[in-house]
């Protein structure tokens, strides 16, 4: 049975305000507002980039880096963003259509997942993970990442825990989800990191060690 725990005066008044920074900042990628206004600092001309899940952060990556490499499950949500980019004259992305496996197949040897083999160890500026297969996406990344690059996981409360007070959030006694996001969990321990929340949802960047 659905939970409405959740459904709290602090939660609705978040609610609100996520939605009405959405309405008013409709090209912003879906993340929170504190995570966009880190990364509209953050990103330079030169990076390339790497995000699982496209939409409006591939447009707006694609309008502040060099390269960004975006890769979809959804096909029909793969047209409708490729529409998008041919009618900007986008030129700067690769993008990908990578369907979901079989439900009792391992996501390791899925397409999507084996994206990440393409880049070469220390190639990458950023990462965004947010989109299907997230503990396999992040587990295969972090070697892509350059020292000093950055792994951005969205919904990130649902994966590690935290205190934070967006629905689903797993605590400290919970633990990471699954033995794959301990493994994610375990080693970006180490690693200087920013969460963002806006109550609703939560974003963290996590910066590998130069």
């Amino acid at each position: 049975m659905r939970s409405f725990r959740h459904v709290t005066p602090r939660y609705i008044v978040n609610r609100i305000r996520e939605m009405w920074y959405q309405k008013t900042c409709p090209d912003h990628p879906w993340l929170t507002r504190q995570a966009n206004s880190i990364l509209d600092t953050y990103l330079k001309k030169t990076d390339r980039g790497l995000e699982f899940g496209s939409g409006r952060s591939s447009m707006w990556f694609a309008q502040r880096i060099a390269h960004l490499t975006s890769v979809e499950h959804h096909e029909g949500w793969y047209k409708q963003v490729s529409q998008m980019f041919a009618d900007n004259h986008v030129d700067n992305v690769d993008y990908r259509h990578c369907p979901k496996v079989a439900q009792d197949a391992d996501p390791a040897g899925s397409g999507y997942v084996k994206v990440v083999e393409e880049f070469d160890p220390g190639s990458l500026d950023f990462a965004l993970v947010d989109g299907i297969y997230r503990d396999h996406v992040a587990a295969a990344v972090l070697p892509k990442l350059r020292p000093g690059g950055v792994l951005i996981i969205d919904n990130i409360n649902h994966y590690f825990p935290s205190g934070s007070h967006s629905p689903n959030s797993r605590s400290t006694r919970d633990g990471p989800n699954g033995d794959l996001w301990k493994r994610v969990h375990d080693e970006v321990s180490s690693w200087r990191y920013i969460w963002t929340s806006s109550g609703v949802s939560d974003t963290a960047f996590f910066f590998k060690p130069l």
